[in-house]
């Protein structure tokens, strides 16, 4: 049945929620975004710190923010599969691939301040334990595990009642988003994986989570009971084809950003090996 009563309507219009927890994690990303940019721009490397830059991370944070506060939230946890799984790739892979993004380059190294960071340096432990999670095969590891875990319907189903734990699920996404887009971007220059290791992993990401959407687009029932049983049914589509349609939104969202990453790093690839004659021509004239 589409919800058609104006009371349903005017409730998920009004699904704004401010939790201080999105909030002050917004507030956060940007201050440290901010004085970045700040930083760098006064030792002149506006380069590496231009206003494009800063919108390409304000987008993210923005993006990442309205996932979580708009009524996207309330329409994927009380009636849509689909819409659940469009916050969830938006907030650990969408958002997370545009902040790394903006933030590549001089820019990586300016994110924590000076003080902190000297500090932070100091622990041995803490250092060895980043170094081991930034390994190609451990953030790929932890993002599999992570993405599957989640998706098993008694785990699923859980969150929906506490929201602690619903809390959890969504940080571990941006946690290991920002693993695993690390590795791709690269944005301090690490070198851990070549070209040919980053097109791999990207491969790789994108073919674990497709096993997912195939679940979800190719299973002969309701998968999760939380959806299966909601006795309203918001636009109309049952609960198989909204499954459905959780698993293409999980592909197409992969498409788009794995798929962009892939064309842009063999842009990339392309120009260093076959470099244009034109600057030479001008040089010789």
């Amino acid at each position: 049945m589409i919800l058609a009563h104006a009371g349903h309507h005017e409730s998920i219009a009004s699904a704004w929620e401010a939790p201080v927890a999105v909030l002050a994690g917004a507030a956060f990303a940007l201050a440290l975004f901010g004085q970045a940019f700040v930083r760098l721009r006064r030792r002149g490397r506006r380069d590496h710190a231009g206003w494009d830059r800063a919108a390409l991370f304000s987008l993210a944070v923005a993006l990442g923010t309205l996932a979580l506060v708009s009524p996207l939230d309330y329409v994927g946890e009380e009636y849509l599969l689909s819409a659940h799984m469009l916050q969830h790739v938006v907030i650990g892979d969408l958002a997370v691939a545009l902040a790394i993004v903006a933030i590549r380059g001089p820019l990586t190294f300016f994110l924590i301040p000076a003080a902190v960071l000297g500090r932070l340096a100091r622990l041995g432990g803490l250092r060895a334990f980043l170094a081991f999670l930034l390994r190609p095969k451990v953030a790929f590891a932890l993002w599999a595990v992570v993405i599957a875990a989640w998706h098993v319907p008694a785990a699923y189903d859980y969150t929906l009642t506490h929201q602690a734990v619903h809390d959890v699920e969504h940080l571990s996404f941006v946690v290991v988003g920002v693993l695993v887009w690390t590795q791709l971007v690269d944005p301090a220059r690490r070198r851990e994986l070549t070209t040919v290791g980053r097109l791999a992993l990207a491969i790789a990401l994108f073919a674990a989570g497709q096993i997912l959407a195939d679940v979800l687009i190719f299973a002969q029932r309701p998968l999760y009971g939380a959806y299966a049983e909601q006795p309203d049914r918001l636009l109309g589509p049952s609960p198989l084809a909204d499954q459905r349609l959780a698993g293409l939104v999980m592909m197409g969202e992969q498409l788009l950003t794995l798929g962009t990453f892939v064309a842009l790093l063999l842009f990339a690839q392309h120009r260093k090996l076959f470099p244009s004659a034109r600057p030479e021509r001008r040089a010789e004239a």
